[in-house]
């Protein structure tokens, strides 16, 4: 266990594929390549991506969700009962008005585990560095976007009925990963970012649901996954969608912020803090005294790289709302949700992972102590 260690310079979890992952992924899917050797060149790109967290500095590291098409890939891929591409499709757009449609998943048959989402990632990561190891996992509410009405009623006669298996699922994998030795599980939910976006709130008033109670019911699930267990430290991660450089809401934490900061059970919460898309630190206030507050300044949609004066000020202005002891650093989401990967290159990755361990070390010296 890696409890005893505090964890200021953080990593939400993917990294850009390479290039011959990305080769290899469609050579396997084709049936071009076999399992064994396609595993071989997914460890290899594993190996590198924990070399570069290592090598960059971070505190905690991942595999990179390299063994994963999209963040929400080991629950399609383990659990039996998804159609890869069935699902509504969501539009993610950039600042020009530029769009990228992203097809999702959608549940056609009742829910079956093959195996464990994370069981393999996980093993093989701690069996490769002494850093933090993080394990990713899907939110119950995320893999709510995948119930169809009508495409789905043959599998389940409501979403609710839906959730309850994947909530058990989810569980029992958070209860693997405690028996695995895990002891830093991140819940990745942007289907909070929904109901934070005025835009997207109206639309859900208008379909005739409340906002504040898919809210609350975020919340519930999100708290039934992680369950109890002493010694593992669990994270959320909220973001505003992030696919090809694009995102998918915009909007402050306000309509959110006293009840998922107090709702919740996580002991941290890793926000978007990017772009002006994300609004102030006011609702920081809302953060109990015994959480910490993972602030994602530095993008992974843009090339630039910020500077570390920058990020100081922009950590030292957080730190009028919540203690700076209670602040950590990290991107403000993965690099690569999905295989395709963000606009940037593999260079601009590392210069933002070393520039976060570089500012993290210089705001909160290494002592010891134990990890928030």
């Amino acid at each position: 266990m890696h409890t005893s260690r505090v964890v200021r310079s953080d990593v939400v979890g993917s990294l850009l594929r390479p290039e011959y992952l990305k080769r290899a992924w469609s050579a396997r899917e084709s049936g071009e390549l076999g399992q064994a050797e396609y595993k071989k060149i997914e460890d290899r790109a594993v190996n590198e991506a924990i070399a570069l967290q290592v090598g960059a500095g971070l505190d905690a590291v991942t595999d990179g969700e390299m063994r994963r098409y999209a963040f929400y890939g080991h629950l399609i891929d383990c659990v039996e009962g998804f159609e890869k591409l069935g699902g509504w499709a969501i539009a993610f757009r950039d600042e020009a008005g530029n769009e990228t449609r992203l097809e999702r998943p959608v549940v056609v048959s009742r829910l079956r585990r093959r195996r464990h989402l994370c069981g393999e990632e996980f093993a093989y990561l701690r069996a490769r560095t002494d850093r933090v190891a993080k394990s990713t996992l899907v939110s119950a509410q995320q893999a709510a976007a995948y119930f169809d009405p009508e495409k789905s009623s043959g599998a389940y006669p409501n979403i609710d009925a839906y959730l309850a298996d994947v909530v058990d699922i989810l569980r029992d994998e958070v209860a693997e990963l405690a028996r695995l030795g895990c002891s830093y599980v991140q819940v990745d939910a942007p289907q909070y970012a929904g109901l934070l976006d005025p835009a997207i709130r109206a639309g859900y008033q208008r379909r005739g649901s409340d906002p504040d109670r898919l809210l609350e019911r975020c919340i519930e699930l999100d708290n039934a996954v992680i369950g109890s267990h002493p010694g593992v430290m669990f994270g959320l991660h909220l973001c505003r969608g992030n696919n090809d450089s694009k995102f998918y809401a915009s909007g402050g934490y306000d309509p959110i912020a006293a009840r998922v900061f107090r709702g919740a059970r996580f002991q941290r919460f890793l926000l978007e803090y990017d772009d002006e898309r994300s609004g102030g630190f006011e609702p920081l206030r809302h953060v109990p005294d015994d959480r910490t507050v993972v602030l994602g300044l530095v993008t992974t949609k843009k090339p630039a790289l910020e500077s570390a004066e920058s990020l100081t000020r922009r950590i030292r202005e957080a730190a009028l709302f919540i203690p700076l002891e209670r602040l950590a650093l990290s991107p403000q989401c993965g690099f690569a949700s999905t295989m395709q990967g963000n606009r940037v290159t593999a260079d601009d990755q590392a210069a933002k992972l070393r520039r976060i361990a570089e500012v993290a070390r210089e705001l909160w010296p290494p002592t010891g102590g134990k990890a928030r």
